[in-house]
């Protein structure tokens, strides 16, 4: 299963340049079975990143374009009136997909923002009083510009959790983006991206993931970490035991991807600011220090071993 995770890479790099570790972040989430927030500058590869991944993974792909006039029921669907068996119908919405790319999800309304909890957090929509299942595997990857750009809707903390994993795509480097610009337009190669792997593949490496081992030690580093950010008064508020669980979740994933099946301490350091950084938030008298350096601070602080 391994030379199949390396193919699936390989693929989606021949349309992302010099986007390595972002890949293999995208797969741990994927492989986690989580949601993915990306949240960058615009036309930086996000929308190219989930499309490749649909293709490579095979899975059925939906792309959703989030704007302010949106409504729940475009996403989710609506119940019409059939005349002929005087009844309603259920018209399912784009959500009924494996892989929803929600494009800018925060230049849409907190309420339409909302219409997703439910999908993401039980895979299925309630509607009218009924309930609809979501396909299986069922994924969210939506992307989101920088919140100081004008007409966003800053996603709340209950919609953020649902999210295992955010990362940034960030510039490429000098060599990556010369690639870009001698070789055209890698978006133009994107039909042409074949399946690497198909769904019961998916859920074995899934599956293979789940049973990485983690020691004692690694949890009592985890539990030490988890008990700093409560105990600072740096955070507003530390690491709930559901971002406890998804860190360890992803840490196996990550471990399984580079080859081992056993997590090290330098798997939860790599992992901690994607899968925890959404999800705290620096107090309010500290000034304008950032998430990123707190968790930098978090990390040179709390000792390995003890």
């Amino acid at each position: 299963m391994r030379a199949q995770i390396e193919a699936v890479t390989g693929a989606v790099a021949q349309v992302l340049y010099g986007k390595d570790e972002q890949i293999k972040l995208a797969l741990t989430c994927i492989f986690s079975e989580g949601h993915l927030l990306i949240e960058d500058l615009p036309g930086m590869g996000k929308t190219t990143l989930a499309h490749a991944l649909a293709k490579v993974l095979g899975l059925q792909y939906q792309r959703l374009q989030f704007t302010s006039d949106m409504l729940p029921a475009d996403i989710l669907g609506v119940n019409i009136f059939d005349p002929k068996d005087s009844s309603f119908r259920f018209h399912p919405g784009p959500v009924f997909t494996q892989l929803l790319l929600a494009d800018e999800v925060n230049r849409t309304t907190p309420k339409t923002q909302s219409a997703l909890l439910e999908a993401m957090e039980e895979q299925r929509v309630s509607l009218d009083g009924q309930t609809h299942p979501l396909p299986e595997p069922f994924f969210v990857i939506a992307t989101q510009n920088p919140v100081t750009q004008y007409g966003t809707f800053p996603l709340p903390e209950s919609q953020l959790d649902r999210f295992l994993m955010r990362i940034e795509l960030g510039y490429p480097d000098p060599r990556a983006e010369r690639e870009l610009l001698a070789g055209g337009d890698p978006r133009e190669r994107l039909e042409d991206l074949p399946a690497v792997i198909n769904i019961p593949q998916l859920k074995a490496i899934s599956q293979a993931c789940a049973q990485v081992q983690v020691s004692s030690s690694m949890i009592d580093y985890l539990q030490r970490i988890v008990a700093y950010s409560r105990e600072n008064s740096a955070f507003s508020y530390g690491i709930s035991p559901r971002g406890a669980l998804a860190l360890l979740r992803a840490c196996r994933s990550w471990a399984y991807i580079e080859g081992r099946d056993y997590v090290i301490p330098e798997d939860l350091q790599q992992l901690l600011e994607p899968v925890l950084g959404h999800r705290l938030r620096p107090a309010e008298d500290i000034g304008a220090r950032s998430v990123k350096g707190l968790i930098q601070q978090l990390l040179g602080q709390v000792d390995v071993v003890t």
